[in-house]
């Protein structure tokens, strides 16, 4: 796969989904609810236990009908280890020209975090393919809009904050996409192991962004 190619399918369908377990053990059935409900493109982060192992075994598993990315990434070393158990895109909280280079290197797409319009920039300018505004829950929809006015370069791809009745408004706002945690993996639906529950939810998120693009004419 080209970087083209990974960076159409994590803008396809335009939902991330930032899985953040305490165990790894209900990892492959996240993966397969998400894919159910439309959610292909999806983050295991390095705080979870046995983060590489799961990213290869959910991934082996489940094969294309999922892309599948590392988050919470802080340094090259782990950006490299992920890559090289299979992750096709790389997520980090925090600008780091290292994690950006590293990520480049294997023509992975790289989401290089930022909270301030100087980090963004800085890390459009040094390689990175998307901006992570995080958290975004401080800031919301009108920062993004005022970020993108002198800066209409940066594909931005907030974190923090999203839920599903806002993810369109983020996406008119100028998102090239959104980033999805708690508000999607839902501490009730994973208690209960509902995985029809979170198909339907994921399917939501997915329909709501696609509304919103439609909206803007893309």
């Amino acid at each position: 796969m080209t970087k083209q190619e990974s960076i159409h399918r994590l803008l396809n369908p335009g939902v991330v989904a930032v899985i953040r377990a305490n165990s790894s053990t209900q990892l492959l059935d996240i993966a397969k609810s998400l894919a159910d409900g439309g959610l292909t493109g999806m983050e295991i982060t390095m705080t979870t236990p046995n983060a590489l192992q799961a990213i290869s075994e959910v991934s082996r598993a489940l094969g294309d009908k999922i892309f599948m990315g590392v988050g919470s990434v802080l340094d090259a070393d782990t950006a490299r280890a992920a890559i090289l158990a299979g992750a096709e895109f790389v997520v980090s909280p925090i600008y780091k020209e290292e994690i950006i280079r590293v990520a480049n290197r294997y023509a992975k797409p790289i989401v290089s975090g930022a909270y301030t319009p100087t980090e963004a920039l800085t890390a459009c300018e040094n390689g990175a393919d998307f901006v992570k505004i995080f958290p975004a829950d401080g800031l919301g929809v009108n920062y993004i809009k005022a970020l993108k006015a002198p800066m209409p370069q940066l594909q931005i791809i907030p974190t923090g904050g999203v839920d599903v009745n806002n993810c369109g408004e983020f996406i008119k706002a100028g998102c090239a996409a959104v980033g999805v945690g708690s508000s999607l993996l839902k501490k009730e639906l994973l208690a209960n192991n509902d995985w029809v529950g979170l198909s339907a939810l994921a399917a939501q998120f997915v329909a709501n962004v696609a509304k919103a693009r439609a909206e803007l004419g893309k």
